[in-house]
């Protein structure tokens, strides 16, 4: 089951002082309170045209054991504005995953923690020192990423893909099979599905892609290229897609037009919801 909103339609300078709010949310088992949510907070693609659209990403995953925010857009003043807009608590986060050092990633950081500072900022250990100093002075609990981990039970970062603009995504196992979100795939978008594939067999032994919801990185990319990816996702079983940020507009025409139903249209203010994992 899975069911979508109504809607279709590297931080170049740190705070040194930050304001410290916020308390942390109580723990919770993974799913217990009913379906898993995907919240798309931060696009350049409008879904919900009462939400601001700017160039980013940020996605929002509820119904685990922590409230995850998987990156934070460029503009903090946006994130805060479409989190409101949408009925989401800043305090409510537990964890910030952030995909790569990339300002339309990471430029959202500060002013979230401006609300709220007791949250666990995840990133990977080769960012730039700006963003972590930026995050400590927050008062934020940096957790720096190496290879693959599990930010809390049954969700996971593939740790850094890629050997020039090094990237991690986030992944889960749903009650439909594993579900990958996904920054920007500078490492490529088929090969990030490659190594959730071959990470997920223990935790969703049926090694069934889902979803994958993200930056897919191909705006620009001749018509070629767009057709191997697309073939690509089908020849690896994924079942349901939704590219948006910077997968540019031919690359999602053209999932739509292979996947019918099974693409999901994607911008700010998109929502997902998943069967919990089965027992």
């Amino acid at each position: 089951m899975i069911r979508t909103g109504r809607f279709r339609n590297a931080v170049a300078t740190v705070a040194l002082v930050c304001i410290m709010i916020g308390t942390a949310g109580g723990e919770m088992l993974f799913g217990e309170e009913g379906p898993l949510k995907l919240t798309v907070v931060y696009d350049n693609n409008e879904y919900d045209p009462s939400l601001t659209t700017a160039w980013g990403f940020s996605c929002l995953v509820e119904g685990t054991e922590k409230t995850i925010l998987f990156d934070t857009g460029g503009d903090g003043d946006i994130l805060l504005h479409n989190m409101k807009r949408l009925g989401i608590d800043p305090r409510s986060i537990d964890a910030v995953v952030l995909s790569h050092a990339h300002l339309d990633h990471t430029g959202g950081l500060v002013r979230l923690l401006y609300e709220h500072r007791d949250i666990e900022v995840w990133i990977g250990d080769w960012f730039p020192e700006s963003i972590q100093n930026a995050a400590k002075a927050c008062g934020a609990e940096v957790v720096m990423v190496q290879g693959p981990a599990e930010v809390c039970e049954g969700v996971f970062t593939t740790g850094g893909m890629g050997k020039g603009i090094r990237e991690q995504s986030l992944f889960f196992c749903a009650g439909e099979g594993t579900v990958i979100v996904t920054g920007c795939a500078h490492p490529g978008i088929l090969e990030t599905v490659d190594v959730v594939k071959r990470l997920a067999v223990k935790d969703c032994p049926d090694g069934d892609v889902f979803l994958v919801i993200g930056g897919f990185h191909l705006s620009g990319s001749p018509e070629r290229v767009l057709h191997r990816i697309v073939n690509g996702f089908q020849a690896r079983g994924v079942k349901k897609v939704a590219p948006c940020h910077c997968s540019g507009g031919p690359c999602r025409a053209m999932f739509e037009t292979a996947y019918g139903d099974c693409f999901i249209p994607a911008g700010a203010g998109t929502r997902i919801e998943l069967e919990p994992p089965r027992p």
